[in-house]
């Protein structure tokens, strides 16, 4: 188990997960277990050098939804197992707020919230302006529903 990644907050369920955009520096501090990054194939060439920690990557296009929604559900499960049994995990996109705040989002459904709460959540402890588009908050509540499938 890996001390709590700086900048990593507290889902609702007490696990940690850290989310950020992988324009900006890392954070000091250790670095992640494991982590799931968010992109197009152009983002994953342009950081993939620098990911040294076992990663996994989701192609998604930003401001819009996963390519393939059901892996992308069954990673973000993977994720959420992963930090509640305590590794240092974190979901990351280029800018940190619209695909790295809906993976948030969905991680809070996870613990118990209803999709809107989620949103909600998201945007008082992550980012403002989490879950940028519609077609995003739609999705959160498709991965609440179906994501398990």
């Amino acid at each position: 188990m890996t001390a709590s990644l700086t900048g990593a907050i507290q889902l609702p369920d007490g696990t940690r997960v850290r989310g950020r955009g992988l324009r900006n520096p890392a954070p000091p501090g250790p670095v992640p277990d494991f982590a799931l990054y968010l992109g197009s194939p152009r983002l994953r060439r342009r950081h993939e050098p620098a990911l040294a920690w076992p990663h996994g990557w989701i192609r998604w296009p930003d401001f819009l939804l996963p390519l393939d929604g059901h892996a992308a559900a069954r990673s973000i499960r993977d994720l959420h197992a992963r930090a509640r049994s305590g590794e240092g995990v974190e979901v990351a996109c280029d800018g940190g707020v619209g695909r790295t705040g809906t993976v948030m989002a969905c991680l809070a459904t996870l613990t118990g919230l209803r999709p809107g709460e989620a949103v909600a959540w998201t945007r008082e402890h992550h980012h403002h302006r989490a879950v940028e588009t519609p077609w995003q908050r739609r999705w959160v509540t498709w991965f609440s529903t179906h994501g398990d499938t």
